[in-house]
């Protein structure tokens, strides 16, 4: 004689309650992970007791990922599919149970990649922690790296622009030189040509008294050598010796 189908209601018998709870609950963890196995599925079972106590499932992955991921989905279907039923107070209860649990996985999470709290992971949890941050060192790293770079580049620009301003600042410093140097040998030129100018009248015959060089002064040579010569005229005569003293010297 077969099994007869069981009819689906509340178990009055509290024994047989907890009893076929117990089988169940078994038989449902053992079907996860058949199903995750089997087809590669990522599950996560979650069940609580009649007195509260937590029974949970999760393949490969964290029962957190699983959560993470599950949130992500049902945001982005209540987002092409608005729902009015979100304006009930239920609705905004049970949001808030959402939001609450999501803020405790990130707290837990963020002390797990400062290296607290760790007593409660186990040896795959710890893997995936492990790979996680180095994943995150090597997104650091490479962000770091190309900061220096860009840092390095702007300073070698800067460097060829001073290095340009030097070459010019220098350039202006030679030519300045270089005028200055022309413009003393033109100083210099002009003071020989004035004080040459100053020396020619001294030059002159130092037999004329000064009155004869201050009288002759813009005149020119043709009216000295007259002036001269007449002097020499005058002056001969004072030179005669008198009768006497020819007499004198003939006897």
């Amino acid at each position: 004689m077969g099994r007869g189908r069981v009819q689906l209601k509340r178990i009055e018998n509290k024994i047989n309650r907890q009893v076929t709870f117990s089988k169940r609950r078994s038989g449902l963890l053992k079907k996860a992970h058949e199903i995750s196995v089997l087809c590669d599925a990522e599950v996560g079972l979650i069940v609580f007791s009649t007195k509260g106590k937590l029974f949970e499932y999760a393949n490969d992955s964290c029962m957190e990922r699983i959560l993470e991921r599950y949130e992500r989905y049902s945001y982005a279907e209540r987002q092409l599919v608005p729902n009015d039923d979100h304006t009930s107070p239920g609705s905004w209860t049970l949001e808030h149970a959402k939001l609450k649990a999501r803020l405790e996985v990130l707290q837990r999470n963020q002390k797990h990649y400062a290296g607290e709290e760790l007593d409660s992971l186990n040896m795959k949890e710890l893997q995936n922690l492990e790979h996680q941050l180095d994943s995150a060192l090597k997104h650091i790293r490479s962000r770091k790296n190309q900061l220096m770079h860009e840092s390095i580049s702007v300073l070698q620009k800067k460097d060829k622009a001073l290095q340009e301003q030097n070459n010019q600042l220098s350039k202006k410093v030679k030519e300045r030189e270089k005028e200055l140097v022309q413009q003393n040998n033109w100083d210099q030129q002009n003071n020989e040509i004035s004080s040459s100018s100053f020396v020619l009248p001294q030059q002159l015959d130092s037999s004329l008294p000064r009155e004869a060089y201050q009288n002759t002064a813009g005149v020119d040579n043709g009216e000295v050598e007259g002036a001269n010569s007449q002097q020499q005229q005058q002056a001969a005569p004072n030179t005669v010796m008198p009768q006497w003293m020819l007499r004198h010297l003939n006897g």
